[in-house]
């Protein structure tokens, strides 16, 4: 009998860590896809991995910084955002095209709007997780070459200098700021949770990241 109590309270044990660590699971992955939710990445790809294209992708870089307020200016989403960056494309790729020419290069510059399947990037003392994130590219030439990337919106890119412009303290909630600054703490976590979605998908034939506006 003590044998049997003994082995019923053991599952109880198990059970409360599965629903604590199930509870724990579902908390960070809704405030993981909300952070993705709310993001707007900037995102520039070189013609080619030589010097000369990674340094112009750098000056074009710096022009389109330039630009990120009077686009930017005043957007209190990441919808928002989205929206003045469709109304201004062109602005963006002619002010690109113009930087390179002045440059002596002739490469075509392509702006589009896409969701963006991203590695987990470190960008000053943030980590953003890997996932799928709205993106505004810059495509240069080609493209093949490596790519330099920020958060458009909120805005963590400071015009021209490549630092954060405000502090990431007030632009995240107080999880979404572990999640970004403690990355080895939830790499698997927010992994199983990405797989756990994606199984969800398969087997109902729910697009959770359509429903949810990502």
């Amino acid at each position: 009998m003590k044998h049997f109590k003994g082995k019923i309270l053991l599952a109880g044990l198990i059970l409360t860590v599965v629903i604590s660590n199930s509870c724990s699971l579902l908390k960070t992955g809704m405030e993981y896809d909300e952070l993705r939710r709310n993001v707007l990445r900037l995102h520039i790809l070189a013609d080619s991995d030589s010097g000369r294209d990674q340094w112009l992708k750098l000056r074009v870089r710096d022009e389109v910084l330039r630009l990120s307020d009077s686009i930017f200016g005043g957007a209190s989403s990441r919808e928002e955002a989205e929206e003045k960056v469709m109304q201004n494309l062109r602005r963006l790729e002619e002010r690109a095209e113009d930087t390179l020419r002045r440059l002596g290069c002739t490469a075509p510059v392509r702006a589009q709007l896409e969701t963006v399947r991203f590695d987990e990037r470190t960008y000053g003392d943030i980590t953003m997780p890997a996932g799928d994130y709205r993106a505004l590219r810059l495509m240069i030439g080609s493209a093949e070459g490596h790519n330099w990337w920020c958060v458009m919106y909120p805005e963590l890119c400071l015009p021209a200098a490549c630092a954060e412009s405000g502090s990431a303290d007030e632009l995240f909630t107080k999880e979404q700021l572990e999640i970004l600054r403690k990355p080895k703490k939830y790499r698997i976590r927010l992994a199983v949770w990405d797989k756990t979605k994606a199984l969800r998908k398969k087997l109902t034939g729910k697009n959770d990241e359509n429903r949810d506006g990502a």
